[in-house]
């Protein structure tokens, strides 16, 4: 028995007013259990229409089963581990612009059409400059956007009520802000009219925003279980964690429409996202790239194996605590709370997150994560952070390939294994030499955005560490720190 409207006894059909571009895991999971909480909670009376944004996705699949889908959500909660999941009705339909552009099009001339979320991956908000409006439809997201919003202009005569708050959830530096500057792009290449860009600007609103919660996604290895706990089939189960934060720049009249802070959900409405992406970058994505090359090194292979362990859990608290939340400017209270939720997101034992997972292109992702906390950290004090220093000097431990006998899988940018194997050459042996390796990486600004020997005390404090984990091992190395 499959999961459908006839076989799930709570089914119920709300108006639509939302338009989401992608039916994926993560938005199934984040935005539209928010939106079915609001159903619940606040009498929202609305539900999602998913946009396929691109040619082949999951709107099939999901419209076999009237756009129901079970959600579990797995983690620590106060500590102690749990596990609930539940069924959610807020997807009326989907629908593939490939297949159907005209039904597409019929969603904007739908007069209780408000609300435009979108994920459609950090690739997604972009322009393409061989776009035309009479595509059917055009390649882009931000492309079919302007059709549909022209179309909706068009069939309203510009009116000011028939504007649409737009939210996107991609994980790019104001996103809103961005989506905006390619629609008016592509309305000024297109010659969709003064009037088109004066509803625009005037009629609807582009919110920045900043997304946050673990999401593994569909259940593969213990479907079965999770059929025979069931009792019917459901093809688009998707599974996520407790924690769930959404932060919104956002107007005062979308935060009256969207009350969801006081249903109890972690939504703020802020004036500006940069501190709390500063903070989430910094200390959860920062954390993961500073612990992954120390860990995987001692010997561990998972987040929550090193976040338990004593040696190494100590190291990635400290260097959070003590060095990270120092450069940051939110409440002192506020980060640490932050920090402790990060690491109890971290222990999640329903979760196998794998450190090689994380440790994809560890280069940049130092350069944006980490490098940020070390170089604020040692303007505000005068000193290096000798944990992040020394988890950079693991980093390079870490792309001399090898743990042990133990062959490491490196996957970076081609020009940064050629620098980082350049590097190693210089290697003989002796001390002086692996002052050579540090100093040949530590000027790679092609990755840094600048020549790090140039920052006091970093070369030194990083080829002391470098000395350290090669004389001793990482498991005798972290001890010092």
């Amino acid at each position: 028995m499959q999961l459908s409207k006839k076989t799930f006894q709570g089914y119920r059909e709300y108006p639509e007013k939302v338009l989401q571009f992608g039916e994926g895991n993560f938005l199934r999971c984040f935005v539209d259990w928010m939106f079915h909480e609001l159903n619940k909670k606040a009498d929202f009376n609305g539900s999602v229409v998913a946009v396929q944004p691109i040619d082949k996705g999951m709107v099939n699949l999901l419209n076999e089963q009237d756009g129901l889908y079970t959600l579990y959500l797995r983690g620590l909660k106060n500590g102690k581990p749990e596990s609930t999941h539940e069924t959610i009705d807020v997807i009326s339909r989907g629908i593939n612009p490939y297949e159907d552009f005209s039904g597409y099009l019929q969603t904007a001339e739908n007069p209780e059409m408000r609300y435009i979320i979108s994920n459609t991956t950090e690739a997604g908000i972009a322009y393409d400059e061989n776009d035309v409006a009479t595509a059917t439809p055009p390649n882009s997201y931000p492309a079919k956007l302007t059709v549909w919003l022209n179309h909706r202009y068009n069939t309203f005569s510009g009116d000011h009520s028939k504007g649409v708050h737009i939210i996107p959830c991609e994980l790019i530096e104001k996103n809103a802000d961005n989506l905006k500057r390619i629609i008016l792009q592509l309305a000024a290449k297109w010659n969709l009219g003064e009037g088109f860009v004066n509803w625009l600007n005037t009629a609807c609103t582009f919110s920045n925003t900043l997304v946050d919660r673990i999401v593994p996604g569909y259940p593969r290895e213990r479907i079965g279980e999770i059929t025979e706990e069931l009792g019917y089939e459901d093809k688009q189960v998707v599974e996520g964690e407790h924690f769930h934060l959404w932060v919104i720049e956002a107007p005062e009249e979308l935060q009256k429409e969207l009350p969801f802070p006081s249903i109890g959900l972690d939504v703020l409405y802020v004036k500006d996202v940069t501190p709390y992406k500063s903070r989430k970058v910094r200390i959860l994505n920062g954390a993961h790239t500073a612990l992954v090359p120390v860990a995987y090194l001692y010997g561990i292979d998972t987040v929550r194996e090193s976040v338990e362990h004593p040696v190494v859990g100590k190291f990635i608290k400290e260097a959070i605590f003590d060095e990270i939340i120092p450069t940051l400017d939110l409440p002192k209270a506020e980060l640490e709370k932050f920090a402790g939720e990060v690491i109890e997101r971290f222990s999640n034992p329903y979760i196998k997150h794998l450190l090689m997972s994380i440790a994809l292109n560890s280069f940049p992702k130092f350069e944006t994560r980490v490098l940020p906390s070390i170089l604020e950290y040692k303007k505000r004090t005068g000193v290096i952070p000798q944990k992040l220093a020394f988890s950079l000097a693991a980093t390079i431990a870490f792309y001399k390939g090898k743990r042990g006998e133990e062959a490491i899988a490196l996957n970076d940018d081609a020009a940064v294994l050629v620098q980082l194997k350049g590097a190693w050459s210089k290697y003989n042996g002796d001390e002086e030499s692996l002052e050579d390796v540090v100093r040949d990486v530590l000027s790679f600004e092609r990755n840094w955005k600048m020549d790090l020997n140039k920052v006091e005390g970093l070369t030194e404090a990083v080829t002391k560490h470098l000395i350290n984990i090669e004389k001793n091992g990482m498991q005798k190395a972290i001890e010092t720190v």
